[in-house]
């Protein structure tokens, strides 16, 4: 389904509002009236700079960032949000930019689309990380335990983590990913069930956003990323912590 061609509307102000950072005026009057007509609330940015001083005055529930950006970096962007919030980032990438995804899934973005892309992928991508982000923000299931393993302690409740005794940040997905590899050592998760079990069902990417995730995930648990010892890839199929 392609992209209609833009309209104005005017939405009610508890909409949840998106930040679409995007230079082509064309493509973000047309993300921002399909993005309207599924009820959100959108603002606009056509360069790095704006996007920070927008984010900053009016934050957002969700951002869709352009990497291709004038004045600042669409990377730049991604890790000075980062470095401020936790609210979901969707990267929009041109289609043979493998190394854009990549930079971008490791400076903390949460998703990404390539252009181009249809009205279905993106609504579909928006609405699953805001779901996230709100099961997030709603808190941990009521489970209490504390889970250990490889000199890691996770506080679930708490959403706490302490790697061989020093605290170390994990952001929602990192977190979601580190708890399902603790409640299941020892045995080989798929990436089809890691991907479910995080990004949910409705998600239809590759499976690039696990690999750079679960890497951020290794940098942190392991003494040599290089050369684990706990959180290992099985080739082909997928991961397996062991104690």
């Amino acid at each position: 389904m392609p992209l209609i061609r833009p309209g104005r509307r005017t939405m009610p102000a508890e909409a949840t509002r998106i930040l679409v950072v995007e230079d082509e005026p064309s493509l973000a009057e047309t993300m921002r009236y399909n993005l309207e007509r599924e009820g959100f609330g959108v603002s606009l940015a056509e360069d790095g700079r704006r996007a920070l001083e927008r984010f900053r005055a009016e934050p957002p529930a969700l951002v869709i960032l352009d990497l291709m950006l004038p004045e600042m970096s669409g990377l730049d962007v991604c890790r000075q949000i980062r470095a401020e919030s936790e609210v979901p980032i969707i990267i929009v990438t041109a289609k043979d930019s493998e190394a854009d995804k990549v930079a971008g899934l490791e400076l903390g973005a949460d998703d990404y689309v390539t252009k181009p892309f249809s009205v279905r992928e993106l609504v579909s991508r928006v609405r699953a990380n805001l779901r996230r982000a709100s099961s997030a923000a709603d808190g941990p299931p009521a489970r209490g335990d504390v889970l250990a393993g490889g000199g890691v302690q996770m506080d679930v409740a708490r959403h706490e983590v302490v790697v061989r005794g020093e605290p170390v940040p994990f952001p929602p997905k990192e977190f979601e990913l580190l708890e399902a590899f603790l409640r299941r050592k020892g045995r080989l998760l798929l990436r089809d069930y890691l991907i479910g079990e995080v990004w949910g069902p409705d998600y239809f990417g590759d499976t690039k956003t696990l690999d750079v995730h679960v890497k951020r995930v290794r940098s942190k648990v392991e003494v040599d990323p290089h050369n684990p010892v706990h959180l290992l890839t099985i080739r082909g199929l997928g991961y397996k912590f062991i104690d």
